[in-house]
C-alpha cells in the first residue's frame, strides 16, 4: 500500500516547508490547505496516510478519516515526544515553547487523538514491537 505523509504532500504542493508555510502565510492557510488535502485523500485509491499532529485536532478532519479509515493513534510517552521536538526545527507550533508549554499542547490533543479506532502504546524501542501491536489490533497476526 503507498505511504503517503499529508505535511510532505502540502509541502510539495506549496514548494515550501510547513515551518515556512506558516510564517509566510500563517497556519490558518496551512490548516486550509491540510483539511482539503486529507479529504481528497481520502477519497483516493488505499493508503497509509500520516497525519501531521494538529490536523486530527480539527473536527470536519477526525469526522471524515474516523468515517472513511481505520484511525491508528502512535501514543508515545511525552519524554519521548519532547525529546524528539527539541531536535527538530519543522515542527512551529513547538518551536520555542517550555517543556511545560509543550505538556500542555499534549495533554490538550489527548482528547482529540483518542477517538482513533485504535491506540498503539509506543516506546523509542524496536518499530517492530509497534508494527506487531498495529497488526494484532487489525487482526492481521
Amino acid at each position: 500500500m503507498q505511504f503517503l505523509d499529508s505535511d510532505r504532500e502540502i509541502e510539495r504542493a506549496f514548494g515550501l516547508t510547513v515551518a515556512e508555510i506558516f510564517a509566510e502565510q500563517g497556519e490558518p492557510v496551512f490548516r486550509e490547505a491540510e483539511r482539503q488535502l486529507i479529504f481528497r485523500l481520502l477519497s483516493g485509491p488505499p493508503a497509509i496516510l500520516s497525519l501531521g499532529g494538529g490536523a486530527y485536532m480539527d473536527g470536519r478532519t477526525r469526522q471524515a478519516v474516523n468515517e472513511a479509515a481505520t484511525v491508528i493513534w502512535l501514543d508515545p510517552p511525552f519524554e519521548l515526544i519532547s525529546d524528539r521536538l527539541g531536535r527538530s526545527t519543522k515542527r512551529p507550533l513547538a518551536s520555542g515553547r517550555s517543556s511545560e508549554e509543550l505538556r500542555s499542547l499534549w495533554n490538550e490533543r489527548r482528547g482529540s487523538y483518542a477517538e482513533a479506532h485504535i491506540r498503539v502504546v509506543t516506546s523509542d524501542g524496536a518499530p517492530n514491537e509497534a508494527v506487531e501491536q498495529i497488526l494484532t489490533a487489525l487482526g492481521r497476526d
